[in-house]
């Protein structure tokens, strides 16, 4: 246990000489986005997640079976949206010098604008997702997050990937002393997890409250939060500034 808090820490107050520098507090405030815009997609546009893509295949599946309140256009929209993402999110981190946080500040200049903008619209909306601006919320969630998650694989922070966390429980369970393994860097892996689960709590009381905007808004206050300190450290020349 004490071992677990430890490593919680270490990742939310790196030391000096982490190898991954100040990127891992960064990635959690981003995991947390990730769970605010996948409240909001899934209770506010109908059963479609913008960052989770695994689920969506799944909810293609059920739209195709016939199961009420999945829309197979929505899921192709949505998966469609995040593939430009992360298309456009490739070109922005080959477009400039290759530094971790200088890639991760040119991938959330343009989700800012993109999440702001869903912000903007769901503010003006008398009701998101059901006035016609469903689409166009879904497609501006789904690139601004095809965007993160193509900036998360190139960082390559292990076990925060802001989106996926099937492969971080495996590793928690699987990689455990428990199961004769050498050690499953739990603390990191669980606080990965309380950040998503944070961002879905919210975004869901928040929805639940009748205040969907205000979800959009939070998350992008975070993202504005996080490229503000990515510029700022885009001046560093630390080791674990180099792309690995």
């Amino acid at each position: 246990m004490i071992r677990t808090l430890r490593e919680a820490w270490h990742t939310a107050v790196p030391e000096p000489d982490d190898p991954h520098g100040p990127l891992q507090p960064l990635m959690l405030v981003l995991t947390v986005v990730t769970g605010l815009v996948d409240a909001f997609s899934y209770l506010a546009l109908g059963h479609v997640f913008v960052a989770n893509m695994t689920g969506n295949v799944v909810f293609g599946g059920f739209a195709i079976a016939g199961v009420g309140g999945f829309s197979l256009v929505a899921t192709v929209v949505a998966l469609g949206a995040f593939a430009c993402g992360a298309l456009l999110g490739g070109r922005l981190i080959r477009l400039g010098e290759a530094h971790r946080a200088g890639i991760l500040y040119r991938a959330l200049v343009v989700e800012v604008l993109l999440v702001g903008a869903a912000y903007v619209l769901a503010e003006v909306s008398a009701a998101p997702g059901q006035d016609g601006t469903r689409y166009p919320l879904l497609i501006l969630l789904g690139l601004g997050l095809g965007i993160q998650n193509a900036a998360a694989r190139s960082l390559a922070v292990p076990d925060l990937t802001t989106t996926v966390l099937t492969l971080t429980i495996t590793g928690t369970a699987a990689d455990s002393r428990l199961a004769g393994g050498p050690g499953s860097r739990a603390g990191r892996r669980l606080l990965s997890a309380a950040a998503m689960f944070l961002g879905g709590l919210v975004g869901a009381l928040l929805l639940h409250g009748g205040r969907a905007a205000m979800v959009l808004l939070i998350a992008t206050v975070l993202l504005v939060v996080v490229c503000l300190s990515a510029r700022r450290l885009a001046r560093s020349r630390e080791p674990w500034t180099a792309v690995r």
